[in-house]
């Protein structure tokens, strides 16, 4: 039976994975504790890059003879760049592991256990799961499914709109919300948005204000490239990477333009579209995707059942109906047809409430 005190520390090790989010792609944003006698020996997580493992960071500052190991993702059986953690977790005389989650990547899934039971180690598995899955979300899609998690972001009015008719829309919120998005940036792996937003916006989308050295990768969902490398995006692409989604027909011209620029080029052969978009980030290692529109991107992803989380920030103004939707069409015929999320969240940032939403699957 788990005790209160494993959940505890394992609490603590998830926390403490949750500092790598964004950072460490295409890893698992691992944390963990090693404890003696009730006492905390040394404290590691995923570092930048995904290397060194967090089993790694917390071995190296302490002497973990006779210890516990709490691990919130199984430690890790084969050899890459770095030698397994399981085996670290053996030299290095702990005598207990208590983990979360079986590790689904095929090169682990179950052989970290394995070597620990057969090193005579005392084994604990499936210490606060679900808080566990939640945390690495973004990772176990990305192994499941191919693709990473996708944070859709609306900074609305309370009707709805995100700009006037004319296109105005700096700033319908406050600097509160405004500062919680780039937080969430830096959550995040890449930052996603359509054409038309860089068109009518020329975003830098890099995080600001928070002193952080490390940058989501930029993406812009472009079909035709119909984007001139000369913006905010071009102009520092070889300074934060900057990606370009496109479909088959971009022109030869504009593919050289962009590539000058320092832009990496994606392009979906196999059909424009959101599943295809999506895939083609996981097969490039992103786990967590944060999507800032327009309307037309985030109706795709909707149409397609690809939206995970929904955050939007409502400031307290009204626009009218002349004002554009925060969401394109979605085609709907039926009420039942429209996509169902959960409220998880809810609160006031300055003048503007915050509410994250989660999928609801059928």
């Amino acid at each position: 039976m788990t005790s209160e005190t494993d959940r505890r520390f394992m609490r603590l090790a998830i926390a403490l994975g949750q500092r790598g989010l964004g950072h460490v792609w295409p890893n698992p944003a691992v944390g963990c504790v090693l404890v003696r006698d009730g006492q905390v020996l040394a404290r590691g997580w995923t570092q930048p890059g995904g290397r060194p493992h967090a089993e790694a960071m917390a071995l190296a500052a302490c002497d973990a003879r006779g210890a516990t190991a709490y691990v919130s993702l199984e430690p890790c059986a084969h050899h890459g760049k770095t030698p397994p953690c399981s085996g670290a977790l053996i030299a290095a005389g702990v005598t207990r592991v208590v983990t979360a989650l079986t590790d689904p990547d095929p090169r682990v899934a179950g052989k970290g256990h394995a070597m620990l039971r057969a090193a005579g180690i005392e084994l604990v598995e499936g210490v606060e799961r679900e808080a566990a899955r939640a945390a690495n979300a973004g990772f176990l899609l990305r192994v499941a499914e191919g693709r990473p998690l996708v944070t859709l972001k609306l900074a609305l009015t309370l009707d709805g709109r995100i700009a006037t008719a004319s296109g105005e829309s700096r700033w319908i919120t406050g600097p509160e919300a405004r500062r919680m998005v780039h937080l969430m940036r830096a959550r995040h792996d890449a930052v996603l948005i359509g054409a038309g937003t860089a068109r009518a916006d020329d975003p830098d989308l890099r995080v600001r204000g928070l002193g952080v050295a490390h940058q989501p990768v930029r993406i812009v969902a472009a079909r035709g490239l119909d984007l001139a490398p000369s913006g905010r995006l071009g102009s520092s692409a070889r300074e934060v990477p900057v990606w370009l989604l496109h479909g088959p027909g971009a022109p030869a011209a504009q593919r050289a333009a962009w590539q000058a620029a320092g832009a990496e080029l994606i392009a979906l052969e196999g059909g424009y579209e959101a599943g295809a978009m999506l895939q083609a980030l996981g097969a490039r290692g992103l786990t967590r995707v944060f999507c800032e529109g327009g309307g037309v991107l985030a109706a795709s992803l909707l149409r397609a059942g690809l939206v995970d989380e929904l955050v939007v920030f409502s400031a307290g103004k009204l626009i009218g109906a002349e004002g554009r939707a925060g969401v394109g069409a979605l085609g709907l015929t039926a009420l039942a047809d429209a996509p169902g999320f959960d409220l998880v969240e809810q609160r006031a940032l300055g003048g503007d409430v915050l509410h994250r939403w989660r999928c609801r699957r059928r």
